[in-house]
C-alpha cells in the first residue's frame, strides 16, 4: 500500500513514516520544512519505498498529484507550537485551514481515507476534566492570538465531518495531547525538549507562569501506534478520538524531575506569560484526556510512563 503523510518530516510525522516503512508500505511525504527537518528523515531517504516532496500543502497541484497516487492519507501538516502561532498568526491560519481544505478536496475526488490530526487545544479553557470528545469548548477573546490555533483546528474538524456527512468521505479525527520523544525540538515552545536541553547544558530552566499548570505527556511510539490502528479500523470513520496519556504532572514538578534525572546544576526560574508570549496571554490550567473511547474501540493504552519517557528523551539528547 502507498501511504501519504503530510508534514512527514516533522516530529510525529517522521516516526509515523518510519513505522509504516517497517510494516512494508510505500510512504510518500510532503513537507515544506518550515517546522519539520531533513534531519528527522535522513535515515529514511535511501529507502526505495520512501518518497519525499519539499512543498506546501497549500500547493493544490502538488497535493492533487500526491493524493491521486496513494491509498491512505495521514494529514499532519500544520503550524505547530505556541511560539510559532503567536509569531506567525496569518500563515498559521492559512496553513491549518487552507492545507486541510486541499487535502480533503482531493481525498474526496479520489475517495481516499484521511486521518486528520487535531489538538487538545480544541478544548480551550474548559475545566470539565478529563476532556471527552463531545465536550463543549471554552475559548478566550479573538484578541488573544493563541486561540486562533484552536479555532483553525476546529474548522479542520468541521470540514472533515462535513465531507464525511455530505460526501461519505472516510475520515477520522484525532486530538493529540502533548506528544513527546526523540527528534522533537523545543524551538517552538515544546516544554519537555526545552527543559531537557537546558538541564543538560546547566542553563536556566524557564517556567512560564507559576508552574502550577499541569499537562499529560505521551510517548511518540504509543501515539503513532494508535494513529495506525485508528486509520485501519472501519468503525473510526466519522468519529473523533483523544490520544495521549492521562498521567498528570505540573510544569513545576516536571522541571524539578528533569533537573534531578539529569543531575543538572540549572536554576529553575519563572517568567510571566506576558514576557514570554504576548500581553493578555491565557493558558489552560490543566489538560487531561479521557481515553475511554479510543481504549474501547482499539484497546489503546499508553505503554510508556512518564519516568521512562523522560529517561529515553534525556538519553537521546545526551547522545
Amino acid at each position: 500500500m502507498k501511504i501519504l503523510i503530510t508534514g512527514g518530516a516533522g516530529f510525529i510525522g517522521s516516526h509515523l513514516a518510519e513505522k509504516l516503512l517497517n510494516e512494508g508500505h510505500n510512504v510518500s511525504v510532503i513537507d515544506n520544512l518550515s517546522t519539520g527537518s531533513l534531519l528527522n528523515i535522513r535515515h529514511l531517504i535511501d529507502n526505495p519505498k520512501f518518497e519525499f516532496t519539499i512543498d506546501s500543502v497549500l500547493d493544490k497541484k502538488i497535493v492533487k498529484k500526491l493524493v491521486s497516487e496513494c491509498s491512505q492519507i495521514y494529514h499532519l501538516a500544520a503550524a505547530v507550537g505556541v511560539r510559532n502561532i503567536i509569531d506567525n498568526p496569518l500563515l498559521s491560519l492559512q496553513t491549518n485551514i487552507g492545507g486541510t481544505e486541499n487535502v480533503l478536496e482531493f481525498a474526496n475526488k479520489y475517495k481516499k481515507k484521511v486521518l486528520i490530526t487535531s489538538t487538545s487545544e480544541i478544548y480551550g479553557k474548559s475545566e470539565n476534566l478529563p476532556f471527552k470528545e463531545g465536550d463543549d469548548r471554552l475559548l478566550g477573546s479573538t484578541h488573544i492570538t493563541r486561540w486562533s490555533y484552536s479555532s483553525s483546528k476546529a474548522i479542520d474538524e468541521f470540514l472533515a465531518l462535513a465531507y464525511y456527512r455530505e460526501k461519505k468521505l472516510p475520515v477520522v479525527i484525532v486530538r493529540c495531547f502533548n506528544t513527546v520523544g526523540p527528534r522533537q525540538t523545543g524551538q517552538y515552545g515544546m516544554v519537555v525538549p526545552k527543559f531537557v536541553k537546558n538541564a543538560l547544558l546547566n542553563h536556566p530552566i524557564e517556567i512560564y507562569g507559576d508552574g502550577k499548570q499541569s499537562r499529560c505527556f505521551a510517548y511518540v511510539s504509543d501515539v503513532v501506534d494508535g494513529l495506525v490502528k485508528l486509520m485501519n479500523n472501519k468503525e473510526t470513520e466519522g468519529e473523533i478520538f483523544n490520544i495521549g496519556n492521562d498521567e498528570e504532572i505540573t510544569i513545576e514538578d516536571l522541571a524539578k524531575k528533569i533537573k534531578k534525572m539529569t543531575n543538572s546544576k540549572s536554576k529553575i526560574v519563572y517568567m510571566k506569560y506576558e514576557d514570554a508570549y504576548e500581553t493578555g496571554f491565557e493558558d489552560m490550567k490543566r489538560r487531561i484526556p479521557d481515553l475511554s473511547k479510543i481504549n474501547k474501540l482499539i484497546g489503546y493504552e499508553p505503554k510508556v510512563k512518564l519516568n521512562e519517557l523522560l529517561k529515553r528523551i534525556i538519553e537521546y539528547y545526551e547522545e
